[in-house]
């Protein structure tokens, strides 16, 4: 059985006048309802939106925490540095406290050493100077007439005062108390003698000159001391204001004169 092309068409085009409306119909939603996905939409996004936000906040926190840890770490390498550093520089004050005093010592062992040195050589070289003083006198008391002997005399008195200028470059001085004051701690008295017209306790005669060298007494001079005469006077304080006066009228002298 034929069935007419022209029926077929249009019975097609009363299929899709149909389907038509109802797809039109779908489209158009319904206000609430597009405002409820709307709604919707939005809140998926800000749920979204959160969920990065806190991830984000998280590892944010994670890289405050890692670096705040670094941070104290270093703060702890920095303490310990400036900790040594104090250390180091304690024990470089106190080595270098330790050299100086090692220096001074061994310089002023040195020095004491060479010191003693040449005092023990002075002190060898006093009987040398003790008997040429001795033929000195000798030959003066007894050979005064013989003329080539006292030339002979003279030379050895010239090469004693030279050895004495020597030993005076050297700090060596001549103890000769002649008249002077007893004083035991320079003097070793081997005998006394009565004099009442000098003062007590007077130096008479000396057997044996002595000798100090840098201050300190390295022979004690032998001498007499005499006794009998009257108490040697206690010397007074000066006066300052005496002394100014005194000096004052000499000056007004020199000036007159």
């Amino acid at each position: 059985m034929k069935v007419p092309v022209e029926d077929a068409e249009e019975k097609s085009k009363s299929t899709e006048a149909q389907a038509a409306p109802e797809a039109k119909a779908t489209d158009e939603l319904d206000p609430e309802e597009e405002a409820a996905r709307v709604e919707a939409a939005k809140r998926a996004g800000e749920a979204a939106a959160a969920e990065d936000f806190k991830a984000d906040a998280s590892k944010v926190r994670a890289e405050r925490d890692e670096l705040q840890k670094q941070l104290e770490e270093a703060a702890a390498d920095v303490e310990a540095a400036k900790k040594q550093a104090a250390e180091a520089s304690e024990r470089l004050v106190r080595l270098q406290a330790d050299w100086d005093n090692y220096r001074r010592r061994t310089a002023q062992e040195r020095l004491d050493e060479r010191e003693r040195a040449a005092e023990k050589l002075v002190v060898n070289l006093l009987p040398v100077l003790d008997d040429m003083e001795r033929a000195s006198e000798h030959a003066a008391k007894n050979d005064a007439d013989n003329e080539s002997l006292m030339q002979f005399v003279d030379g050895v008195n010239a090469v004693h005062d030279k050895m004495l200028s020597v030993l005076a470059k050297e700090g060596v001085e001549v103890i000769d108390p002649v008249g002077e004051p007893f004083d035991p701690l320079i003097h070793q008295a081997v005998g006394r003698e009565e004099n009442k017209d000098a003062y007590d306790e007077t130096v008479a005669q000396v057997y044996q000159k002595g000798y100090s060298m840098g201050g300190k007494v390295i022979r004690n001079a032998m001498v007499t001391v005499t006794f009998g005469g009257p108490k040697r006077p206690t010397p007074k304080p000066e006066d300052d204001s005496e002394d100014e006066g005194g000096a004052k009228d000499a000056g007004k002298a020199a000036d007159a004169e």
